[in-house]
């Protein structure tokens, strides 16, 4: 399957103008990579896997000061819509796409995620721990990243070089994490769908949460497997994310009642 670059941020499937895009946003230390593999899985949706700058075929483009830096460079450089949209975030993504969720709506902007789905990662108004990982040096972050949620591969631990390949981008994301402070303001009117793995260090209480920041509908589904469940049930998860997708066709309503999706 060939993809095409549109512009740097983006690295997308073939052309859907007429169905759903979805944009998805990698995990700390990931990239674009992560979700190629999907534009086959889900036809049904315009595919754009966003390539944040420090990795992939951005590696040479500094990495973002903060969050803030990095959703204000996004939102000014990323055309989305007319259509409907839906942002998939895993993890760090989570939390990226739900800024620029904000930061769209708080810009007044013209469309906005017709669904958000938020991934692996507590709701951000949540307190949580202050940690330093970002100032630790290679090895003991490579190793504190992968004792806390895995997903970094065995070779990439044995290997200095591959370290050296891995850990900018990682370290980057976890200052972006870690430097973050969540700045109360009027809740979301979208539908949130909130996914989670049964054996991840994410709390079901942490999932739950992010139904406070949104006044409409939200389905929380919890799935087999840890931090990285997309990686060890693909299948289950393809076929609930295709069916928020689809729904991304008909328009939701804002109204304050949620619901309990049904684990899979």
């Amino acid at each position: 399957m060939q993809y095409t670059a549109s512009p740097r941020w983006l690295v997308s499937g073939a052309p859907r103008p007429s169905a759903p895009q979805l944009y998805c946003f990698a995990h700390g230390g990931g990239s674009a990579a992560e979700y190629l593999r999907w534009a086959r899985t889900i036809p049904g949706a315009g595919l754009h896997c966003v390539q944040l700058p420090g990795r992939g075929s951005r590696a040479a483009e500094e990495l973002p000061a903060s969050l803030d830096t990095l959703v204000e460079a996004f939102v000014a450089q990323v055309p989305l819509g007319p259509g409907p949209f839906v942002f998939l975030g895993h993890s760090l993504g989570a939390l990226v796409a739900y800024e620029v969720t904000r930061r769209l709506r708080d810009l007044g902007a013209p469309a906005l995620p017709a669904r958000l789905v938020v991934s692996g990662f507590p709701a951000p108004h949540m307190p949580r721990p202050h940690t330093e990982l970002h100032t630790l040096p290679d090895a003991e972050l490579l190793d504190a990243v992968s004792r806390r949620h895995g997903g970094i591969p065995q070779e990439v631990l044995d290997s200095p070089e591959l370290q050296a390949l891995t850990v900018p981008a990682l370290r980057g994301d976890y200052r972006l994490l870690e430097t973050y402070v969540w700045r109360e303001s009027a809740p979301l009117e979208l539908p949130v769908t909130v996914f989670g793995g049964r054996e991840d260090r994410v709390t079901p209480e942490q999932l739950e949460a992010w139904r406070e920041l949104t006044t409409g509908e939200v389905t929380v589904r919890r799935f087999p497997g840890g931090h990285f469940y997309l990686r060890e049930r693909p299948a289950e998860v393809l076929r609930a994310l295709a069916a928020e997708v689809r729904a991304a066709r008909v328009p939701a309503g804002t109204g304050g009642a949620a619901t309990e999706g049904a684990s899979c």
